[in-house]
């Protein structure tokens, strides 16, 4: 039951009821309901000021654990940086000096990544880590670029290592015949008495004196070029092309194993010494080409000689005696 107030008309002398409009009861509801607000606002700010609600310190504990992760990340990227560094200077000074390469030049590996706005999304941001970041993220993209070139250094390296093994076993490195107690080599490379002629000429290979029929093999990798019978000269002789510039020449065989176009491996079988073309006893008639020259064969025997029958070799190659054909 609504309680019913009075007040007291002192023109009147009676006691009026007080009769409340609907407005005032709407603007007296309006301004409770604006003083309650303004008392809840109040107390949460008063709140929030003293008091952490469970959900900002999760955020804070989140930040923390962020900052603490961030900061071994970067200390990790500098890590990285010095393995880098480090890889730099063993490809430079190591492995490209081994290979006969030239260092790449520090412009070249330590050259920048992207432009100036490559960060520009980064930087609009506003945080308290945000330099941090901003730097751990330009580390990072430079050590990709440093890693990026030096994958691309070791591409060409191995290209280079697979040439060299190509040119490796292109280059003449053994006797073309068995010589295992030193005693075939008959004469040298260089002005020797021609045994026809009898007057000192130009021998341009080494003769191995073999009886007919001794096994003869390739001293390097490589395919035969030519495989001519003829009964002047060198008679009957193979020719191999290595590629990089050599050649051999293996003259007055008795017979041959190969063909022209044929691809052989050092140590194998190309033919039998004999005694044909303008020979005066079996042997082989054996030489090196480089480059369009004619060198002397016995720099070219270092694969299957130890020093000392190396030294042995060069010293009976050296005597002045007669060559036994061409």
């Amino acid at each position: 039951m609504a309680r019913i107030k009075y007040y007291y008309d002192t023109e009147t002398c009676k006691y009026e009821r007080i009769r409340t409009k609907p407005s005032d009861i709407i603007m007296n509801a309006m301004g409770f309901m604006v003083l309650a607000l303004a008392f809840a606002v109040g107390i949460y700010f008063l709140f929030n000021t003293y008091f952490e609600s469970p959900r900002i310190v999760s955020l804070k504990n989140e930040v923390e654990e962020l900052s603490f992760y961030l900061d071994g990340i970067n200390k990790d990227v500098e890590q990285l940086n010095q393995i880098s560094s480090s890889l730099e200077y063993n490809d430079n000074n190591i492995y490209r000096v081994i290979m006969g390469a030239e260092p790449i030049e520090s412009s070249v590996r330590n050259a920048g990544v992207g432009g100036s706005d490559r960060y520009a999304e980064l930087n609009s941001k506003n945080f308290d880590r945000k330099e941090l970041v901003l730097q751990t993220k330009k580390k990072i993209d430079f050590i990709k670029r440093k890693y990026f070139i030096q994958n691309q250094s070791h591409e060409e390296l191995r290209e280079m290592i697979k040439s060299k093994e190509q040119m490796l076993a292109a280059i003449p490195a053994i006797q073309p015949v068995s010589n295992e107690e030193l005693i075939r080599l008959a004469s040298g490379y260089g002005y020797r008495f021609h045994p026809v002629y009898k007057v000192k000429k130009m021998h341009t290979g080494i003769d191995f004196s073999a009886p007919i029929g001794t096994p003869i093999y390739a001293t390097a990798d490589g395919k035969i070029s030519m495989v001519e019978v003829s009964f002047k000269g060198y008679g009957k002789q193979v020719e191999i092309d290595h590629g990089f510039g050599f050649k051999t020449k293996y003259a007055h065989m008795h017979e041959f194993t190969v063909k022209v176009g044929q691809v052989v491996k050092r140590g194998e079988l190309i033919g039998y010494v004999g005694n044909t073309g303008l020979s005066t006893a079996p042997h082989l008639h054996y030489e090196v080409v480089r480059n369009n020259q004619k060198v002397n064969p016995v720099h070219y025997f270092f694969n299957d000689l130890s020093p000392e029958e190396y030294e042995k070799v060069v010293e009976l190659a050296s005597l002045e005696n007669q060559s036994l054909g061409m």
